[in-house]
Parts: C-alpha cells; sequence; structure tokens
C-alpha cells in the first residue's frame, strides 16, 4: 500500500503540528512495510524557521511537490499564509489532486481562506474558536473534541492533539489495530 503524504510548513509553523503527525505517519510505515513517503513542503527549498527557533529544510515546495494522496496543513503563525495567493494556489493545486485532506491546529484557517473547506464540522486550537467562527461562519466549528472527520476535512485542536487526529487517519488507512500498534510503538497513549 504506496501513499505520499504532504505535510504543509512555513515560517512560524508549530514544531509538533507537522513533527507529530510525520512520526506517527513514518512510525505506521515502518512497523507495517508500507511504501508511504512522508514530505514537508513549503513555499521554496530554505530553511524554515518553525516556532521557537527550530529550522527545518522542506522536502519539496508548493510548485514542485509531486502529485500527493494527502495533504495536511499544520498550524502556528499562520496569518501570513491567508494572505498569499501564490500559497493558497499551490495550497489548492496540492488539494485537487489529493483523496485526504487535513489540518492541525490553526492549519484549518488557511485551507478555509484558500476555499477547500466551506461547511464543517471542523475544530482547531481552543483560544482560536472564536475566531474560527468570527472569520469563517458558515463553517460548523466544534469545540468539545480533539479530532473532527467531515467530508471535506479531517481536522484537529492544537498542538498535540495533531497526533491523536494522525492515529484516526492510520486508523481508517489500516484498520484500529494497526493504529494502536504505532501508538504503542511510539509509546504514546491514545484513546480511539
Amino acid at each position: 500500500m504506496s501513499k505520499r503524504i504532504g505535510i504543509y510548513i512555513y515560517e512560524g509553523a508549530e514544531v509538533l503540528d507537522f513533527a507529530g503527525p510525520f512520526e506517527v505517519f513514518s512510525t505506521a510505515a515502518r512497523l507495517h512495510s508500507l511504501g508511504w513517503e512522508v514530505l514537508l513542503i513549503a513555499q521554496s527549498r530554505e530553511a524554515v524557521e518553525a516556532r521557537g527557533g527550530m529550522r527545518v529544510v522542506p522536502h519539496s515546495t508548493l510548485v514542485n511537490c509531486p502529485r500527493l494522496d494527502v495533504l495536511l496543513v499544520v498550524g502556528g503563525v499562520h496569518r501570513d499564509e491567508m494572505q498569499k495567493p501564490a500559497v493558497l494556489e499551490g495550497i489548492r493545486r496540492l488539494a485537487s489532486g489529493s483523496t485526504q485532506l487535513a489540518s492541525v491546529c490553526t492549519g484549518i484557517f488557511i485551507l478555509a481562506s484558500a476555499a477547500l473547506v466551506e461547511r464543517g464540522p471542523v475544530t482547531t486550537h481552543w483560544e482560536d474558536i472564536d475566531d474560527l467562527r468570527t472569520q469563517f461562519p458558515a463553517l460548523q466549528v466544534v469545540d468539545t473534541q480533539r479530532w473532527v472527520v467531515s467530508e471535506e476535512v479531517v481536522s484537529s485542536a492544537g498542538i498535540s492533539a495533531g497526533i491523536d487526529m494522525a492515529l484516526e487517519l492510520v486508523s481508517r488507512w489500516l484498520g484500529l489495530p494497526a493504529a494502536e500498534h504505532t501508538a504503542r510503538q511510539m509509546d504514546y497513549h491514545w484513546r480511539h
């Protein structure tokens, strides 16, 4: 079972928003001998400085990224990304070829700005729930769950909730025992 998973990062991205799901997907692939490729994608190939000063070199750019099966957009200092036409167009292009769209934390703001999520239900970090409701009043925003599944997107609440959401995706793709095995390998307490 091959799968190419792309995680969009940017200046000020929250580290665990991308590192957590990256670890889940790469651990699941290793444990189950799957041909999964997990890529970090950014606007350019230059190192991205995530929150806390962590510098990360992306594997690919929005322009030269190959077709994805899954596109995941992370949160962090996201407001500038919402205003960049090239970023929104690149995300729309990658999303159009993928079969699964996901967001961690405030990444949902970027997907909504790209008009990829218009109804919901969706969720985000607890501090940003009211802002999401105000900026995108058509969205059905849920504030009581760590992750939410809709026809449009699988979204998660803040930061560490991205790990839970990624395990949910593994469960959907490979079954609950595989997701539980992945969580156990990571020594992560996950409740489905």
